[in-house]
């Protein structure tokens, strides 16, 4: 059988861990494919994935910091894709090319199932009002939770959010320091993790019952993670989501849905 060729198009990518996942689900799925990295130049994102189509690839994975160029490139978008303004996963039928958007699906997967986090009736707290937040918002609001927050540090950006996505759902936007009262669920997308930093959030806003996510993931805890930890609050990074969103783009490609658990589980190792 002729194997169909995916990447992952970044810049950098060599750290990138989306050819285990997908290697793995092809393994797990019996699906005939190659999954490999691409490292496409600046300013050359467009042009690395016509080059590609062109040599009968059939799907690509997006990484930073090529998702706004994706999203343009793409003749056709998803619903959630469009919501989100970004697109992580390409797939190439014909001469469309089909952006999607797996980010926020992955959280909230990772959050109700392998977390067995309840959202529904809950208040979410969203750190963060860049790309990676826009990203995951009408997901969470699809949860049907009783409140979805966004603080970030210039409120206009939280504001702008929320005014875009108000007719989905029950959300509202604050500054860092208006913030008040505890949280079900308060998830970090925030850049603050890569450089050890926590966002300037009170102390007070993790509860016992919280559970504080972080979009980012390492071998040791985040210091968002060890500072909800100090709270007597429960906290998860975000390894999960990369499984979950890989397994959605996965699905988009393949049309099979792969066992994500033991996936998690050697990666977490």
């Amino acid at each position: 059988m002729p194997t169909d060729r995916y990447v992952v198009i970044g810049h950098p990518v060599a750290h990138s861990k989306s050819p285990q996942i997908h290697t793995s689900f092809a393994e797990q799925t019996g699906q005939q494919i190659s999954y490999t990295r691409l490292l496409a130049p600046l300013d050359g994102f467009a042009q690395t994935v016509k080059d590609f189509i062109a040599e009968g690839g059939r799907g690509a994975n997006v990484t930073v910091p090529f998702k706004l160029e994706a999203f343009a490139l793409a003749t056709q978008c998803t619903p959630r894709a469009q919501a989100a303004g970004a697109v992580n996963t390409l797939k190439f039928e014909g001469v469309e090319i089909i952006g999607d958007n797996t980010d926020g699906f992955g959280l909230v997967r990772d959050l109700e199932i392998n977390a067995a986090q309840v959202l529904r009736g809950k208040r979410i707290l969203l750190l963060g009002a860049g790309g990676a937040a826009r990203g995951v918002i009408l997901p969470l609001l699809n949860a049907q939770p009783s409140e979805l927050m966004i603080a970030n540090r210039t409120v206009e950006k939280a504001l702008d959010l929320a005014w875009a996505f108000q007719e989905h759902g029950p959300i509202s936007a604050s500054s860092f320091e208006e913030l008040a009262g505890d949280y079900d669920v308060i998830i970090n997308a925030t850049s603050a993790s890569i450089d050890a930093r926590i966002p300037p959030v009170a102390p007070s806003l993790f509860g016992k019952q919280t559970l504080a996510y972080d979009m980012m993931y390492a071998k040791a805890p985040t210091a968002f993670m060890q500072f909800a930890l100090q709270q007597g609050s429960q906290a998860r990074d975000g390894l999960g989501m990369l499984v979950e969103q890989a397994a959605e783009a996965f699905y988009i490609w393949r049309g099979v849905r792969p066992q994500t658990a033991a996936v998690f589980a050697a990666l977490r190792e």
